[in-house]
């Protein structure tokens, strides 16, 4: 698949390349991306380099992972965002926000904007987002993106070498206004 550009009221949403790698790097050294996401840590400058010119023009060309740097229209960098497929109709959203444009709702403006692209264009069905157990700014991106959070899954994560327990949660296209590719028959309600 060919990468895409995605425009919201106040962001564009586009894949990286080799002119971003010194802001994704530098926006990398945040201590805190280190610890909630599963970047390398200590992330190096090459780490900036095969992330913007392999792991992402790869994941568009396979349709296996379609990310996307989250750009203010002057153009500078709030962060990052990828839906990963993990099975047929199933993509995992991950994301990170850079430490100085965290609190004003970039993010969950672009894991809509995302997810609603996943559902239309991607053959998506279902967006499962995941954190590890107490990263509280990743769970209130997901709900106020309008994911419904599901439960933990014990050891449901591995970051840098540690299973961790993890929140799990899902958007579907039904969140969104928008119809399934496949139907959909949720359990009866106890």
């Amino acid at each position: 698949m060919e990468p895409v550009t995605l425009s919201t009221d106040r962001l564009r949403l586009r894949a990286v390349g080799p002119d971003d790698t010194d802001v994704v790097y530098a926006a990398c050294q945040d201590p805190d991306i280190q610890r909630w996401t599963t970047i390398p840590s200590p992330y190096l400058p090459e780490h900036a380099e095969s992330f913007v010119r392999q792991a992402s023009p790869d994941g568009w060309a396979a349709g296996s992972m379609f990310t996307f740097g989250v750009f203010l229209p002057e153009g500078g960098l709030t962060g990052m965002l990828g839906i990963t497929m993990r099975s047929l109709g199933v993509g995992e959203i991950g994301y990170w926000a850079d430490k100085d444009h965290r609190g004003h709702g970039y993010t969950t403006e672009a894991t809509v904007a995302a997810s609603r692209w996943a559902f239309v264009h991607a053959r998506v069905d279902r967006v499962e987002w995941r954190a590890e157990v107490g990263n509280h700014a990743s769970r209130a991106v997901a709900e106020k993106a309008g994911f419904t959070i599901e439960g933990v899954l014990r050891s449901g994560l591995n970051n840098n070498g540690v299973r961790r327990d993890c929140w799990i949660g899902s958007l579907l296209p039904s969140d969104l206004g928008l119809p399934s590719t496949a139907p959909y028959l949720p359990a009866p309600r106890t």
